[in-house]
């Protein structure tokens, strides 16, 4: 009865004696020191990219242009000026075999200066010797820290011409402000060439910190750019941009977004010669130690460019990518179907007969069509085209109240960027109160909603059962099913779905890592051929913007339903409700829309947030192109003076159509007469048809009581409810009825550029009052 032994399972295989455990750990930690060695080598050296430094101005007296000369004046260095933008410069030192490249960005300009952290290797940040930054300063280091911050520098250029004793006392106030926004952070001073070089040293030699979006993706800062107009319009064209290749193999074949304009084709990808070699002096044609790019390292500019330049690879039209970003939709292939002529007049002879029988007709607490009453086609039809509006938050008044803001907003806009001379202040004076009215109610609408959440007040000119004929009653909110198929708006018919998110990011990431895309390596300086390109790109780029492009992933042009997990910025007060337009900074995208906010939670449906909550995470839902996370996102407000307010930072948490958001309105009664587990409640309905309708509802009460309505009493609304206990005479007796919700299709790629901040005083003082 012997069984013959068994091969040894692959898990007793692995077990290793413990010398066998310390050698490999052993190897393990030199593979990865070797890893970080080989990556600070390379970032800027021969083979690799330059080292991308942006020089960061936190403050209005910081000035660029004495740091940077600073900088220039190294011993056996070469300078080179950019072509692309006024004051940036390339920093060529042989002796070292490092080149840098060094960009400038005012804190003032918001998005140059994210678009550069996108890109940069590492961040100079430029401070005050006295009050290190100001309040502009405070908002760029919030925007940045939430979109991921790079390896970085701190240098405090000046401050000798004060008297020592009040440099000292400056020197240590900016110590204990530093020491509490960046933690082991080492301030350079940047007075002297042996400063610059020692900040030099330490750019080179830190630890570089990754962020996940860009190291995924290929990407690169234009250094050159040249539009070719087309044969059919001067408006678009093909745009030539010239670059070093970061991040990831760069594949002509895939898609590029340029930051700020949209995703587009790459026709060609050349191979021109590199304007930053640290060899000068080599021959011409030599090649470098890729197999593939030619050299021509002439110290003339001109010269080079009248070199022929190679093209390294074509796209070839079966593998490229589509800018298909919608699905063209079929009315005739409609999954859901119908009823029918029959099944209609079947039901409303049903619903006529019971209204006159208490019975309750089979099938009413499951799905909505059971709620589907003879005169509800009105009223679907006026629920259809304000789909979701907040008209079910709240009163007539207010509805019309922010009817006529809309409408005297564009006013307030002209008001407030037209010069005007003095006999108007009162009037413009007079326009800012009536904009702090409107704040105002909506001040006191997020109290409301936090006094009474989701309570209204049942309309008196509209039946109950009309006006909320696509909300139904759920015994359990937790526990209670609901279809995520089911009753799905035209804009689902439109969008991208994956069969299995989770497994497809991580096919891809995987792919990504064994690095089996064919294409430029990092560190080429190639010129890309982007097809269909406005000439605003163009124009934009001449005027000193930074041209940023990222390789898309497979999938990424397309639109889906994105969720991201957000908390409120505490330097933003104000209110913000559902559906405001919001500009998004999602990882390389910039965006607007008008977002839905809910509950998150681990369960399978989410209560809808009428406001953005200070206190709470919420799940930010909206259609938006896909995005594989990790990804960072930051959500602004544009004022009225076209100034953008940070009000929430997060990440990308999910991409799930299939996600239901509920909506729920509260009914609130009151107790009219109460006996020992039975009452008359009063004021939730105002005619008996509607308490006959909600009649399977299930009731409950602020103090905790269960209960449902056992018959109408009259014909003004009143009803007798049963309760598992007696009531109180201050309890307040509510319904609760949901309503799934679908965010609106607002989604614009063309973000408008931010007015510049209006700068204050430094915010060091309030720092230093917080710390005493």
């Amino acid at each position: 009865g012997r069984v013959p032994v068994k091969a040894q399972p692959r898990r007793r295989l692995r077990d290793l004696s413990r010398v066998d455990r310390r050698h490999q750990a052993l190897q393990l930690r030199r593979q990865r020191k070797e890893a970080v060695l080989a990556e600070k080598r390379n970032l800027g050296s021969r083979d690799g990219p330059p080292h991308l430094v942006a020089v960061v101005l936190l403050h209005s007296r910081a000035a660029a242009h004495g740091t940077l000369g600073l900088l220039q004046s190294q011993d056996s260095a070469v300078v080179r000026a950019d072509e692309g933008r006024a004051g940036a410069f390339a920093f060529l030192c042989p002796r070292l075999k490092q080149r840098w490249r060094f960009v400038t960005a005012q804190a003032g300009d918001l998005h140059t200066v994210l678009d550069l952290a996108k890109v940069a290797d590492s961040l100079l940040f430029i401070l005050d010797p006295v009050d290190g930054w100001d309040s502009m300063g405070e908002h760029c280091l919030s925007c940045l820290f939430a979109q991921g911050l790079p390896s970085y520098a701190l240098a405090v250029p000046g401050g000798t011409d004060l008297p020592p004793k009040k440099r000292i006392d400056a020197r240590k106030k900016l110590a204990k402000a530093i020491e509490k926004r960046f933690p082991e952070a080492k301030l350079f001073p940047l007075n002297t060439e042996q400063e610059s070089s020692l900040l030099l040293r330490h750019l080179s030699t830190q630890k570089q910190r990754h962020l996940a979006f860009r190291d995924r993706r290929a990407h690169l800062l234009a250094y050159a750019a040249e539009f070719v107009p087309g044969q059919e319009s001067d408006l678009v064209g093909t745009l030539k941009v010239s670059g070093f290749v970061r991040g990831q193999t760069l594949s002509v074949n895939s898609l590029v977004h340029i930051v700020g304009h949209g995703d587009f084709q790459i026709s060609q990808v050349d191979a021109p010669p590199d304007p930053l070699s640290l060899n000068p002096r080599v021959v011409k044609g030599q090649k470098r130690g890729q197999d593939m790019e030619v050299q021509d390292d002439s110290v003339n500019v001109a010269d080079e460019m009248e070199e022929d330049v190679k093209v390294l690879m074509k796209a070839d039209p079966s593998k490229q990518e589509s800018l298909q970003s919608e699905v063209v939709p079929d009315p005739m292939e409609g999954e859901q179907t119908w009823p029918t002529e029959e099944e209609l007049q079947e039901a409303e002879d049903s619903l006529k007969a019971n209204r006159k029988v208490v019975k309750v007709p089979k099938g009413t607490s499951k799905y909505q069509a059971a709620w589907i009453v003879d005169d509800g086609e009105e009223g679907s039809e006026k629920d259809d085209d304000d789909e979701d509006d907040d008209i079910d938050d709240l009163m007539e008044e207010a509805v019309s109240q922010e009817g006529e803001s809309s409408e005297e907003e564009p006013g307030e806009e002209e008001s407030e960027t037209m010069t005007v001379s003095e006999c108007l202040r009162d009037d413009q004076y007079d326009e800012k109160m009536e904009e702090d009215e409107q704040m105002l109610e909506k001040y006191k609408q997020e109290r409301m909603d936090e006094m009474f959440p989701d309570e209204v007040d049942t309309p008196r000119d509209v039946p109950a059962r009309v006006r909320f004929q696509k909300y139904r009653g759920l015994k359990s909110f937790r526990t209670s099913p609901w279809d995520p198929k089911e009753n799905l708006p035209r804009d689902y018919a439109r969008i991208f779905q994956f069969q299995d998110f989770s497994r497809t990011r991580k096919n891809l990431f995987r792919q990504i890592e064994k690095e089996e895309t064919e294409g430029a390596s990092v560190g080429w300086y190639v010129t890309l051929h982007v097809c269909n390109v406005p000439v605003s790109v163009m124009e934009s780029f001449k005027e000193g913007k930074p041209l940023v492009l990222f390789s898309l992933l497979p999938h990424e042009q397309k639109m889906s339903v994105l969720n991201f997990l957000v908390h409120r910025h505490p330097s933003n007060t104000e209110p913000v409700r559902a559906k405001e337009e919001l500009i998004f900074h999602c990882g390389f995208r910039r965006f607007r829309a008008s977002p839905l906010f809910s509950q998150h939670t681990s369960a399978d449906k989410h209560k809808l947030e009428r406001f953005l909550r200070p206190d709470a995470a919420l799940v930010v839902t909206v259609y938006a192109p896909i995005t594989f996370p990790p990804a960072s996102v930051l959500l602004f407000k544009q004022r009225s003076n076209g100034m953008h307010d940070l009000i929430a930072t997060g990440s990308l948490l999910s991409m799930d159509p299939d996600r239901i958001v509920i909506k729920r309105l509260v009914l609130s009664g009151h107790p009219f007469k109460i006996f020992t587990k039975t009452a008359v409640v009063r004021y939730m309905f105002f005619n008996r048809d509607d308490v006959m309708w909600f009649k399977p509802v299930e009731l409950r009460t602020k103090w905790g009581r269960r209960g449902h309505i056992k018959e109408p009493l009259g014909t003004h609304g009143h009803m007798k409810c049963h309760f598992d206990g007696q009531l109180k005479s201050q309890d307040t007796v509510l319904m609760n009825l949901y309503k799934r919700v679908f965010p609106k299709w607002t989604y614009d790629p063309h973000v408008p550029e931010p007015v510049p901040w209006v700068r204050s005083e430094s915010a060091l003082p309030e720092q230093e009052v917080e710390m005493e």
